[in-house]
């Protein structure tokens, strides 16, 4: 059985941490901001995330930017030329380009290396729902299964992978052109807090409406107790755009529900977070829908 190679982007919003002991291949999209363009590594290297949040609360803007087909190349080559197969598993097509500049990267190389297995899978997923994915990908490798079995059960599986988030300020949904300006307005002034999920063709999607920040948060579990497979056990995923508090209170609450579990919370990466705005929180688990 050949040895493989899992690679992603950095939109799964793992920590770095995870990434490494899992052996991970990640590759960054990249932000501008200012006058750079920063990489999203995930150790945050060429920009924090807590001070990416600052930024952002202090007004300045951004804009991000796909993995590109030459970065692909670059890295796959070199996993290939060392005689590993890959399996390539990518941020929602329907939120960025990412997955097509792999799966054209892929392509070419494939006739480079015609007796190696290159292997692309549109996620449609984000953030941390990418990264759960991608880490319960990462433990049927460890089971010893082959590439062609492990890319088969991240397209059997993405489906079932959860995403509900919710947001503190309704402008960046604004300026993302996911709500009208008037939706905004009105919301802030009533404190409407809008829980969200991304659907099963990987866009996000407001689902209902919250009045404050506490019963927004609560929604989010709430839908966990409605659809998890496992609501006394596996693994649930939280990620959070500078409010790690909130997060821990969404944990709490899962605890108080269900008992202990597998739970890791790490932040939304500066990509995605220029998306949501600071004050997301979102959970993702393995449910029997999405």
């Amino acid at each position: 059985m050949g040895e493989f190679v899992i690679m992603t982007d950095s939109c799964c919003d793992m920590t770095a941490a995870m990434a490494e002991e899992l052996g991970l291949c990640v590759l960054p999209l990249s932000l501008h901001m200012g006058d750079r363009v920063y990489h999203n590594y995930l150790d945050g290297r060429e920009i924090g995330f807590q001070d990416f949040y600052a930024r952002i609360r202090s007004g300045e803007t951004a804009t991000t930017s796909a993995v590109n087909v030459g970065a692909f190349e670059v890295k796959m080559r070199e996993i290939l030329g060392q005689g590993k197969d890959i399996l390539c598993i990518n941020f929602s097509s329907a939120l960025s380009t990412t997955y097509q500049s792999a799966t054209i990267a892929a392509a070419d190389l494939r006739e480079e290396f015609p007796d190696s297995k290159v292997f692309v899978v549109d996620s449609l997923c984000a953030s941390l729902g990418q990264g759960l994915l991608v880490y319960l990908c990462a433990q049927e490798q460890r089971k010893g299964r082959s590439v062609e079995e492990v890319r088969d059960f991240a397209e059997a599986t993405k489906g079932s992978i959860c995403h509900w988030f919710t947001v503190d300020d309704l402008n960046h949904l604004k300026r993302g052109g996911r709500i009208s300006a008037a939706t905004a307005f009105f919301g802030t002034m009533l404190s409407i807090k809008p829980v969200l999920h991304v659907d099963d063709g990987g866009h996000l999607v407001p689902v209902s409406k919250t009045r404050g920040r506490k019963a927004s948060l609560l929604a989010l579990v709430d839908h966990m107790e409605q659809t998890a497979l496992d609501a006394s056990g596996g693994t649930v995923f939280i990620s959070h755009g500078d409010c790690e508090a909130d997060a821990r209170f969404v944990a709490d609450e899962i605890t108080r529900r269900f008992g202990n579990r597998d739970i890791s919370i790490n932040f939304v990466g500066p990509v995605i977070g220029n998306h949501s705005g600071p004050g997301t929180v979102a959970l993702f688990f393995v449910g029997s829908k999405r």
